[in-house]
């Protein structure tokens, strides 16, 4: 059998970095986070963003970033800030285990003078900062050569490199090749670059492969099998869980709400009361039995339906109207009666703000 000669042979170029910083010249988008072009993005905005955008769209960052940057625009303000204030600026926005910490890492760069740390290592002492929030302060604030790598590099990653092992496996593997393509200079651009890309041209569906600076050397398209990757485990199917919701309203129009304790699920968010949340639905009168008050209950038709992390959660609502005496025992610091026209601005996490309008929609 002839051998092909040389010149017949497929040769695919090596991607560059320098390819991609120069699509991100011309195509980089506009954040309110980020800096201008040849500027340096201050650190306190870096990690600002940084923690919101977790499991969250820039696209419902924006207005809270913007929010919080009016009220607390530096590390030492925020840390100064009431925890209430901090955590009903940041409802709606999910996994309020970040906003906790989020309070605790201002108070800690705060004590270190108002000044994050350049390095990843330094970075990753503080509470709340893991790997890869630690390296995108680090490359974007400090220009330091860290590989920042989120589900958008993994993506472009994967199909770069035709990578076919099932994720979360393979994330060691997209990592070290994500960090054989970072710079050492213009890291933090590259870092956004390649966040842009897959945002914008590499994404999940119809990858716009014509328009990828790195076109020519993605094996993932040469081969056909580019919008297969990123290869994903089957995820287990989420528990469900069943709990009873009590809404409690006094004769002036007021609705009782309390603060959960700062550890655990929505720490230190403002609720509706509930029962405990369980895997088994509840009888009417065990939920009662539960109830903050002896009052007469009347259960609201439907019911709320929300899905966190790890479980999918079935809030049946109970409503009572308070005589003067009920609702005179019902006190404490973490508790508040609040006008039904306040309720938006209550601070109350998603969850209990659909509790909020699947009351007020049956009242």
């Amino acid at each position: 059998m002839a051998r092909a000669r040389k010149s017949e042979i497929l040769e695919i170029p090596t991607p560059k970095s320098a390819d991609l910083l120069a699509w991100y010249d011309r195509h980089r988008r506009v954040m309110p986070w980020r800096a201008a072009k040849g500027k340096t993005t201050p650190p306190y905005a870096v990690w600002l963003s940084e923690i919101m955008l977790q499991q969250t769209t820039v696209t419902a960052v924006k207005p809270y970033f913007e929010t919080f940057l009016a009220r607390w625009p530096t590390v030492e303000a925020l840390s100064a800030a009431p925890v209430s204030d901090v955590m009903a600026a940041w409802a709606g926005l999910g996994y309020y285990a970040r906003a906790r910490n989020l309070i605790k890492c201002a108070e800690a760069v705060t004590a270190l003078g108002g000044r994050f740390p350049a390095t990843e290592a330094e970075l990753l002492e503080l509470p709340g900062i893991g790997p890869y929030t630690a390296a995108a302060i680090a490359a974007i604030a400090f220009d330091q050569p860290a590989t920042v790598v989120d589900g958008n590099v993994e993506r472009v990653m994967a199909r770069l490199f035709a990578v076919t092992d099932s994720l979360p496996g393979s994330k060691a593997q997209l990592k070290e090749l994500a960090a054989g393509l970072t710079p050492s200079k213009r890291a933090g651009d590259y870092a956004q670059g390649v966040m842009d890309l897959g945002a914008t041209v590499c994404t999940p569906k119809s990858p716009k492969c014509m328009l990828c600076p790195w076109a020519a050397s993605c094996q993932g398209r040469i081969a056909g099998i580019a919008e297969t990757l990123p290869r994903k485990a089957p995820k287990a199917e989420s528990p469900q869980r069943y709990g009873v919701a009590f809404w409690m309203e006094r004769k002036d129009g007021g609705v009782y709400l309390q603060r959960r304790p700062a550890k655990g699920l929505l720490g230190g968010m403002m609720e509706v009361p509930s029962t405990p949340w369980r895997g088994k639905s509840w009888r009417l009168r065990d939920a009662i039995a539960e109830a903050p008050v002896h009052a007469e209950w009347r259960e609201m038709d439907g019911a709320v339906q929300h899905v966190f992390t790890h479980f999918r959660l079935e809030l049946t609502v109970l409503r009572a109207k308070l005589t003067a005496a009920q609702a005179k025992s019902l006190h404490g610091e973490d508790a508040a009666w609040v006008a039904l026209e306040r309720l938006g601005s209550a601070g109350l996490p998603s969850v209990m703000a659909k509790v909020a309008r699947h009351a007020l929609k049956n009242m």
